[in-house]
């Protein structure tokens, strides 16, 4: 068959929609895809194309369309999976995604809106946003793509760089410990929670399908390879390489104490679906106490007044 090239593809959403209408070869994500964006900017062996591919098969397999979804991003190399996206998307600014993400699934709450950004942005600027949403139990999907550095300003340590490794600005070493996200993120509230590898397609897909299933905050980690920032410094090697690290060194363990769910650098990585639970929602609190108590003391002031 033959395939036509992205590049001949206009920057047109009509032109686009009545060439995949018409069948004629495009790959089947470009339903999905802004014409013209890609090939993306992604430096070799990054894993961030996988988690891209698998956010895209979880919306194919539960059946959403562009129309029934939104994206906000944040700053940095997994920000720009805003700018892929042919949805409503947000690219926002440094740390501050889950505010406008916020904003967007309580404006529009039948909207799967997923915050779609990196370890660094998160974690760092953005932890504060995130252990909040996550308390309020706030209806969001948090797919975090984490590198453990901070990959597109030069490779920094991050708040979650494992201890002792090596980083553009640690060159000797990291003195401290990272975060342990699953941890922290059901710590704080997150009612699902899992971690995986982009050597894990298939389970990654499989969690995210899960979220879009659930109401309020869930949060799942990708671990990717970064070649460039990451991998160089501490001899992990080429992306390749650095994903068979991935695959010697992940171990599933569903359901895992989340205690136990630290990384420390050249030890086991520990991945699965650790929590899926249900409490009320955000919105689900504010409409049935909060406005529901307001409306009741309305009618009891009416009473007064008629008395």
């Amino acid at each position: 068959m033959k395939v036509k090239l992205r590049e001949t593809v206009p920057f047109n959403k009509e032109a686009a929609d009545l060439l995949i209408q018409k069948d004629h070869g495009l790959h089947p994500d470009d339903k999905y895809l802004k014409p013209g964006r890609i090939p993306h900017i992604w430096c070799p062996g990054c894993g961030l194309g996988v988690v891209l591919t698998s956010f895209i098969e979880a919306m194919r397999r539960k059946g959403l369309t562009v129309d029934q979804s939104a994206v906000v991003s944040g700053i940095g190399c997994t920000g720009r999976v805003a700018g892929y996206l042919d949805m409503d998307t947000y690219h926002t600014t440094h740390g501050r995604a889950i505010p406008f993400a916020t904003g967007l699934a309580l404006a529009k709450p039948d909207l799967h809106v997923t915050v779609f950004s990196g370890d660094g942005d998160l974690f760092a600027i953005g932890g504060n946003h995130l252990i909040h949403a996550a308390r309020r139990n706030v209806n969001l999907k948090v797919l975090c793509v984490n590198n453990f550095n901070f990959g597109m300003t030069g490779g920094q340590v991050a708040p979650t760089t494992p201890l002792e490794a090596r980083t553009s600005t640690t060159p000797t070493g990291n003195a401290e410990p990272g975060f342990n996200l699953p941890y922290l993120a059901h710590a704080a509230g997150a009612v699902y929670v899992a971690r995986w590898t982009t050597f894990h397609p298939r389970q990654l897909v499989h969690s995210i399908s899960q979220t879009f299933d659930k109401k309020g905050f869930t949060f799942i980690e990708a671990i990717t390879p970064c070649p460039t920032g990451y991998g160089r410094p501490n001899k992990l090697g080429s992306g390749l390489e650095e994903m068979r690290y991935y695959r010697e060194m992940s171990e599933i363990r569903n359901g895992a104490d989340l205690r136990e769910t630290g990384i420390r650098l050249r030890e086991k990585i520990i991945v699965g679906t650790f929590v899926n639970t249900q409490r009320a929602d955000f919105m689900e609190n504010y409409r049935g106490k909060v406005v529901a108590r307001a409306a009741a003391k309305g009618k009891g002031k009416e009473k007064g007044k008629a008395a």
